[in-house]
């Protein structure tokens, strides 16, 4: 590498419009590492200038190891995998690909949703077993149209599942206490202060915030035991924002009518035999898949690597940082 160019190290692949903009730039260098193991990383981040990474671990051993470290740059929006503090105490940014997977986290809990209350799996399942004529007039399915959808968490993500659950009739509400109740109104939702009565009301909940100390556990035994028994939940947020046992337990006392989950306390999800939430058939489930399309990923490679590219020319957007405390030593 020569001495006036900036390395990134692109951990593993990504799609080609990411690497198209690191191509373009006569000033950087980058490297891709397919392996996404700890002693890899570490033999490849000496001369790093800059970390963009999907899924694999930054750990503090890592970031102590990349002397030059100006930044890293995460595909996507969570950063449980990246040790924030050791970052921040070397005064380098955290940045997220913020705009990216929006429309593909709406759509999904839009799905789950729909594929609960139209029994998409048990109707797929039985036709094909030859059950046509016995499914017809069944009436197993019902409407969401007019049910009420409560959103908890108002952000990005949020804001997409509103309109979309409007267009198909439903009323929704929202629960996020750090949203400004006009910008909720505005979005022609309700208002919900006080969560455990707004599950009481809800037909449909669907969770949309990050995993901190606060959200944890958001949904737990306390607001299952005040849900009706035809509600639907849906968690494409993190795992652990839903408490798993008590929504396994919800399931098997029939207090709710399903669940939808993308995302799950230990990832990847124990086989079958060893998940409980897999042996329920008003359960639908996904492997942490809700923000990952053709689409949402060619967009997250541009944004995280126009994250790093920003970082290089001092035009990063605070909005997009993690720690953005670490900006005033950049200014």
């Amino acid at each position: 590498m020569a001495d006036n160019k900036k390395k990134v190290l692109v951990i593993p692949n990504i799609h080609s419009a990411g690497i198209e903009l690191l191509a373009a730039r006569p000033d950087i260098d980058y490297q891709i590492l397919e392996s996404q193991a700890p002693e890899a990383i570490l033999n490849n981040v000496a001369d790093a200038h800059a970390i963009a990474v999907r899924t694999a671990l930054i750990s503090r051993e890592v970031i102590n190891a990349a002397p030059h470290l100006q930044v890293v740059a995460r595909h996507g929006v969570g950063y449980d995998s990246v040790d924030v503090p050791t970052l921040t105490n070397r005064n380098i940014p955290l940045a997220i690909a913020i705009h990216s997977n929006a429309v593909s986290v709406a759509e999904h809990a839009m799905f789950m949703l729909l594929s609960l209350a139209k029994q998409g799996v048990y109707h797929h399942q039985e036709t094909r077993a030859g059950g046509f004529a016995r499914l017809r007039g069944t009436g197993r399915g019902v409407e969401i149209a007019d049910k009420e959808l409560l959103i908890i968490g108002f952000g990005r993500i949020g804001k997409q599942v509103a309109p979309r659950a409007r267009a198909f009739g439903m009323e929704v509400s929202v629960y996020d206490p750090y949203v400004d109740h006009e910008i909720i109104q505005r979005a022609e939702c309700r208002v919900v202060t006080d969560l455990n009565l707004g599950v009481t009301q809800a037909d449909a909940i669907t969770v949309h915030t990050p995993l901190n100390d606060e959200t944890r556990g958001i949904l737990g035994e306390n607001q299952f035991a005040r849900m009706k028994p035809n509600t639907f939940v849906i968690n494409t947020a993190r795992g652990g924002v839903v408490d798993e046992t008590a929504l396994v337990t919800a399931l098997r006392s029939n207090a709710i009518a399903g669940a939808g989950v993308d995302v799950f306390v230990g990832e990847p999800a124990p086989p079958t035999s060893d998940n409980p939430l897999f042996s329920f058939d008003n359960v639908i489930v996904s492997p942490h898949s809700a923000g990952v399309t053709q689409e949402s990923l060619k967009r997250t490679a541009i944004e995280m690597i126009q994250n790093v590219l920003n970082a290089f020319d001092d035009e990063l957007d605070p909005a997009t940082v993690v720690n953005p405390e670490v900006l005033r030593g950049h200014a």
